[in-house]
């Protein structure tokens, strides 16, 4: 019988474990030392960045309109369009919860309709960083209540047409990973009838 289509969890034996940087904030940096099971000489090292996860938000309005931001990123040296989305503050912290907050912190937002689209891993040769991806829908302005600062003081909000957005994804023209994959996903799952 053929091995089930699905990550499925493992862990290998760690020789050893070290801490290159802790953030006491959002991340830490840590350096592993890997045993390679069944075969005892052979092991190698990883740096691995410890992430709480994050959460990212399509909303898309009565008129078929998403909620953007154009946020400065200066890994990138770009201002990237973006959907709402932000870090869980805490280790357990409900995804849902955490994409409300963050809809209602950015965006002076919250929605009445709420799908789950994805979960994935950001970048899993390096971090434990996962994007838990949220449709919104029936919004309705509300209170902000979130002092804004650093690159977020720049950010600009704007409603644009889900047709362009998804346009500008296909074409490379706007190639956040999370807003990609959020666009790319609600597509095909309309497309299915399962929206």
């Amino acid at each position: 019988m053929p091995e089930p289509l699905a990550d499925s969890p493992q862990s290998w034996p760690l020789v050893g474990s070290r801490y290159v940087h802790q953030s006491g904030w959002v991340v830490n940096f840590r350096e592993d030392t890997i045993h390679v099971p069944g075969e005892p000489e052979h092991e190698f090292t990883r740096l691995v960045v410890e992430d709480p996860g994050a959460v990212v938000v399509l909303a898309i309005d009565e008129d078929d309109q998403v909620v953007i931001l154009r946020q400065y990123r200066h890994a990138v040296q770009k201002r990237m369009i973006q959907l709402p989305a932000g870090k869980l503050d805490k280790p357990g912290e409900d995804p849902l919860v955490a994409a409300q907050r963050e809809l209602r912190e950015e965006t002076g937002l919250a929605a009445a309709e709420w799908t789950p689209l994805l979960t994935t891993y950001a970048s899993a040769g390096i971090t434990s960083e996962t994007h838990a991806l949220y449709l919104a829908r029936d919004l309705r302005e509300v209170p902000r209540d979130f002092e804004v600062q650093h690159e977020e003081a720049d950010m600009t909000l704007e409603r644009v047409r889900y047709a362009d957005l998804l346009e500008a994804v296909l074409d490379g023209r706007a190639a956040d990973a999370p807003l990609a994959t959020a666009v790319l996903t609600y597509e095909l799952l309309r497309g299915r009838g399962r929206l």
